[in-house]
């Protein structure tokens, strides 16, 4: 085990999971209607609106669930966000872990 393994975490809560869907309208009814979830975020963005972010999370939740189609028409994907209240320390702990895709600059 190295000395990175063994400092303390930072991360306190799932802020967001995202995750590519086929149809953004068909899951959004699906967690709304059929789950109960909440809508967080309905936002269009882009140039033209093309875009759109879609969140939603069961009532009293703070973990939020992102609905987004595929990046690039490519097919599958995921992330977790997670929240931390050192970002900067946080990111050199994992960095330092090794074998985590994050991203280079936090």
């Amino acid at each position: 085990m190295s000395d990175a393994t063994k400092t303390q975490t930072t991360l306190s809560n799932i802020g967001v999971v995202m995750f590519a869907v086929a149809d953004q309208d068909a899951a959004l009814a699906f967690y709304t209607e059929k789950l109960g979830f909440e809508v967080r975020g309905d936002t269009r963005f882009g140039e033209h609106d093309e875009m759109r972010w879609l969140e939603v999370a069961p009532p009293g939740s703070r973990a939020r669930l992102a609905l987004n189609p595929p990046m690039g028409g490519e097919p599958g994907g995921s992330s977790i966000g997670v929240e931390t209240s050192d970002v900067l320390g946080e990111h050199a702990r994992l960095s330092a872990l090794g074998g985590i895709d994050i991203d280079p600059e936090p």
